[in-house]
């Protein structure tokens, strides 16, 4: 873990939420007198779950789950997204920043391998302070940020220190894709200095292999002859309706420090992931992960938007894949089998809040 920044006030960071530029939208609302921007949300922390989540890549759920907190509200709103309902704030519980930080306590309790914190962006300063918190009172876990990439780099500053593993979404490449389908035509341009900022912070992976208890830069190489080799775990049998539970063996390395960017292939646009993967692999090389994902599911919010309304096609997804070998990228997750299934979205039933 790196240094923390000294504990600040909770009013300090509050008002950080006076004229609000926390994501690049800057919408300079007054959040501390309840208007509200393009995310939808005021000051008042809202989230959906808090649980112990195994459907996340293997070094991040590791055999425990990940400790993971789903927060309501989104500065993306993409149409065809997976956490439609949380995203637009339609489901929900008000917690405090003090409830924040005990969750966090309570999922270190619960065994979880780090905490989790999904879509944070516009609750940035008063989960910083939750994360504070938590650290004085014990939490030692590694902390994941979990976001869509559009982010302010002088609001990840505020970071510094307080999170491991950067974990963001890098979605597109083209300016028409972002701008039409997920209202932020300059999407790249600010992920770009997003991601470098959150480089510059956690630099190259470190993992720690439970099976000889050491930290290492990378965990067990992959086969040369197939780089993009780290694959999607075997399903556990689940009841209908239930989340699928991933299986990963009992020695997975996990990550406790460093950068994941996960690019999600959507249908029909096969030639912009390809821009993502070469634009990773020149800007990082292998000194950062990607997990290719190959699970978008056509949820009925996309049912008038007809090129994003079926799955990707297997042969889609292996062009993507192959691309990858082709770059002779290394650090590479993919995913096999039946993942673009519904159940695989977890239900936002407010457990743990």
């Amino acid at each position: 873990m790196s240094d923390r920044h000294p504990s600040r006030s909770e009013k300090d960071i509050l008002q950080r939420y006076a004229s609000c530029a926390l994501c690049p939208r800057r919408c300079h609302v007054n959040r501390l007198t309840g208007e509200i921007g393009y995310c939808g949300q005021t000051t008042q922390l809202r989230a959906a779950r808090a649980a112990l989540h195994m459907w996340e890549e293997p070094c991040i759920s590791g055999t425990a789950g990940s400790g993971t907190v789903f927060f309501s509200g989104c500065n993306l709103r993409c149409v065809y997204c997976q956490n439609h309902d949380i995203a637009l704030g339609q489901t929900g519980k008000e917690i405090s920043a003090g409830r924040l930080t005990e969750i966090f306590l309570d999922l270190q309790q619960k065994g979880a391998a780090n905490i989790n914190l999904v879509t944070p962006t516009h609750y940035l300063p008063t989960i910083a302070y939750a994360l504070e918190q938590a650290r004085l009172a014990g939490l030692s876990l590694p902390v994941v940020y979990n976001c869509g990439g559009y982010e302010s780099v002088d609001a990840l500053q505020m970071l510094e220190g307080l999170v491991d593993i950067y974990l963001p979404d890098l979605k597109y490449v083209s300016g028409e894709l972002s701008a039409k389908y997920s209202h932020a035509g300059d999407y790249f341009e600010k992920a770009q200095a997003a991601l470098a900022e959150m480089f510059r912070q956690v630099g190259r992976p470190v993992f720690y292999d439970p099976a000889c208890r050491t930290e290492s830069i990378r965990p067990t190489p992959t086969n040369p002859a197939q780089p993009a080799a780290n694959r999607a775990p075997a399903i556990r049998p689940h009841t209908p309706g239930d989340a699928p539970v991933a299986v990963y063996p009992p020695d997975t390395p996990l990550l406790r420090r460093g950068m994941i960017v996960r690019h999600l292939v959507l249908p029909g646009h096969v030639g912009d992931s390809k821009k993502v993967l070469h634009y990773l692999r020149d800007t990082f090389g292998n000194s950062i992960y990607v997990s290719v994902m190959c699970q978008y599911t056509p949820l009925l919010h996309v049912a008038d938007i007809p090129e994003l309304n079926r799955r990707v096609t297997p042969a889609e997804y292996q062009r993507v894949v192959d691309y990858c070998l082709r770059l002779g990228m290394e650090n590479v997750y993919i995913q096999e089998g039946d993942v673009a299934l519904e159940s695989f979205i977890p239900p936002f039933d407010l457990s743990g809040l």
